[in-house]
């Protein structure tokens, strides 16, 4: 929640934050949530909640635990006109606004980068690769019907992980040479 209380300060409409985070934890595409309904999430045996849903753009399953903060996200707009008419988990702005919104929260954050909805699922990749969650279940969160568009992230990872280590490499190759 404090990733939350931060995009708060940034931006003036609490909504699109609520959009920003719930990208953020679940990977979904911005068509994904829009179409998300109440159906979508079940309750296993042990009582974990799930979102299944097939992609609206391969019509793969994603299967995605729902952790705390996007399940208190959907408990939060529960009562929205939006929800309770159209039956979806939460109400979900057009995408071209919410790229507008999100290119004010860029400018005002300070951000050199052309931000989209779309980050948010990569944004959730590059997190899940980062917390060592394996390739095989970020792919079925992400609902990938061929893990190699996956593994495109791991190497955006690779790459992340070479330039961290130039510092400490640079380090070792002058103790080498002296």
């Amino acid at each position: 929640m404090l990733l939350y209380n931060e995009l708060q300060f940034f931006c003036r409409i609490p909504l699109l934050v609520a959009l920003i985070v719930f990208y953020l934890f679940t990977g979904l595409a911005f068509c994904d949530i829009k179409s998300l309904k109440r159906s979508d999430i079940t309750t296993d045996a042990e009582g974990n909640m799930w979102i299944r849903k097939h992609r609206e753009k391969t019509g793969e399953l994603s299967v995605i635990p729902l952790l705390d903060v996007p399940r208190r996200l959907i408990e939060k707009y529960r009562n929205h006109p939006k929800v309770m008419f159209e039956g979806v988990v939460l109400p979900v702005i057009s995408n071209q606004r919410l790229n507008a919104y999100l290119k004010e929260v860029a400018d005002l954050a300070k951000i050199n980068r052309h931000l989209t909805s779309h980050i948010g699922r990569h944004t959730f990749a590059t997190l899940s690769l980062s917390n060592h969650v394996p390739i095989e279940s970020i792919s079925k969160m992400l609902g990938h019907s061929d893990i190699r568009t996956t593994q495109i992230y791991a190497k955006m990872q690779d790459k992340t992980i070479y330039e961290d280590m130039a510092s400490m490499r640079h380090k070792f190759d002058c103790v080498m040479m002296n």
